[in-house]
């Protein structure tokens, strides 16, 4: 074998894994009933905004619902009504990171990005990193201990380590 093969053939089947885990939890995730979500959404975004954490922070990064997500935009308007500064990543494809970026306005400041995604729009200031205080994290599923299973591409796992280590980082999800 040639140098680095038997390293990827190792991982092949955890890759495998976490295709398969994904997929099935996508599926009962966007099979939810609208009524089921929108109720199980706003009892998230309460439980987010009451958290010491939550109140304490002044710079939040969140991210807007993408398919079946649930409604974060309850808490980023609750963030922005309170004074908070609210930032939204913008993917920077080239780079294959994400870029933070402060938002005043969901409607004026977010635009549909890399793959729909919300994000915010270019003319949107770039924010720092180590300016964030609390970092909600999306993801496709979570375990017990709070480990995160995204969509595969990697850009929370560049983008996480960039935070300060006090940072505290939730995520909200649907029990799937």
């Amino acid at each position: 074998m040639r140098e680095g093969t038997a390293g990827r053939h190792a991982i092949a089947p955890l890759l495998a894994a976490k295709r398969a885990l994904r997929a099935a939890v996508l599926v009962r995730r966007d099979a939810l009933d609208p009524r089921q979500r929108e109720l199980a959404a706003r009892a998230i975004a309460a439980r987010i905004a009451a958290l010491p954490s939550f109140e304490a922070a002044t710079c939040v990064l969140l991210t807007l619902p993408f398919g079946s997500e649930w409604n974060t935009r309850p808490l980023a308007r609750d963030a922005l009504e309170h004074g908070k500064s609210v930032v939204l990543p913008r993917v920077d494809t080239a780079a294959r990171i994400l870029v933070l970026h402060r938002i005043v306005d969901l409607d004026r400041d977010v635009v549909a990005g890399f793959r729909g995604v919300p994000e915010a729009a270019a003319h949107t200031p770039v924010v720092p990193a180590h300016d964030v205080d609390l970092a909600l994290v999306p993801g496709v599923a979570f375990d017990a201990t709070g480990r995160r299973l995204g969509y595969g591409g990697g850009y929370y796992d560049r983008l996480l380590p960039l935070l300060r280590p006090d940072v505290p980082r939730i995520a909200g999800a649907f029990d799937v």
